[in-house]
């Protein structure tokens, strides 16, 4: 689409249009059942592939986004090295009620 002048305005309002209706169907679900957040960041992220400030806007969230990464995959060894530890030592799981 960059390629062809013509289409170039076009297809940035597209964007533009379809990321806003994410961002504010977003919004509404903040107040109202469903994932608002993840619509409001849905929603930047479709307007960042044409718009930089909607990419400077995502840099945070791109960074938590890569903490939150690192500690999940912390957690998923730390209980895989339990479960191993216990399989090799024939201990059974604590029982939960």
């Amino acid at each position: 689409m960059h390629a062809h002048p013509v289409l170039h305005l076009p297809w940035r309002i597209g964007v533009g249009v379809v990321g806003t209706l994410v961002i504010l169907a977003g919004t509404v679900m903040l107040v109202t059942p469903g994932p608002g957040a993840a619509g409001v960041i849905l929603g930047l992220l479709i307007l960042s592939t044409e718009f930089g400030w909607a990419h400077r806007l995502l840099r945070p969230t791109r960074r938590w986004f890569r903490i939150a990464e690192k500690h999940g995959e912390r957690i998923k060894n730390d209980l895989l090295r339990r479960y191993r530890e216990r399989r090799a030592t024939g201990k059974k799981p604590p029982a939960v009620e």
